[in-house]
């Protein structure tokens, strides 16, 4: 008796998951689920997301969004990254389907999303040059930095800094502020 084929996702597919309160995900047909993030996990991303937007408001070119999203760059991708920023005239558009250059991508990891964010989606942020992928792991109190063609990644404890394409002066956030106790 043979097994059961698994179920190759597509992004209408997950679209049409009912609302449970989970995330759901697919990269290249594989499905991710996420449940709700911890308390801490927020915490972080509203700490790097006001970073980010202190940042943009200098830097009107770019704007940044949260999860949930829809990002879909094929059939069998959609992707919903707790941060990312993009070119202001794909902003404008108000439209998930238009949203195609991403500048930087921020996940900040839970219990159940290392393998996904460090593997799966990681490598997908790499094939779809996406110039900049952090990596948070707030237990740890670091940052991993991926680049599009990087084997492995840097890893930053003390501060991690963002130079957007175009742009004159870097980000850089403070990674003991990001990860101080409430």
């Amino acid at each position: 008796m043979g097994m059961a084929a698994p179920v190759y996702y597509t992004a209408e597919m997950v679209r049409a998951l009912p609302e449970d309160g989970n995330r759901y995900e697919t990269v290249h047909g594989e499905l991710l689920m996420t449940p709700a993030p911890r308390l801490w996990h927020q915490e972080v991303v509203d700490r790097v997301r006001d970073a980010l937007k202190e940042y943009l408001a200098r830097h009107p070119r770019w704007h940044v969004f949260s999860a949930p999203a829809g990002i879909s760059w094929a059939p069998d991708v959609l992707v919903q990254p707790d941060l990312f920023v993009v070119p202001i005239e794909e902003a404008r558009t108000l439209d998930w389907a238009r949203l195609r250059h991403l500048e930087l991508v921020v996940e900040v990891l839970s219990p159940t999303t290392g393998r996904a964010d460090r593997f799966t989606k990681r490598r997908l942020y790499q094939e779809m040059r996406v110039p900049a992928y952090w990596i948070v792991d707030a237990d740890e109190r670091l940052v991993e930095v991926w680049t599009p063609d990087a084997p492995l990644p840097t890893v930053e404890r003390d501060r991690v800094e963002w130079l957007p394409t175009g742009a004159t002066e870097p980000l850089v956030v403070s990674l003991p502020e990001v990860f101080q106790p409430l």
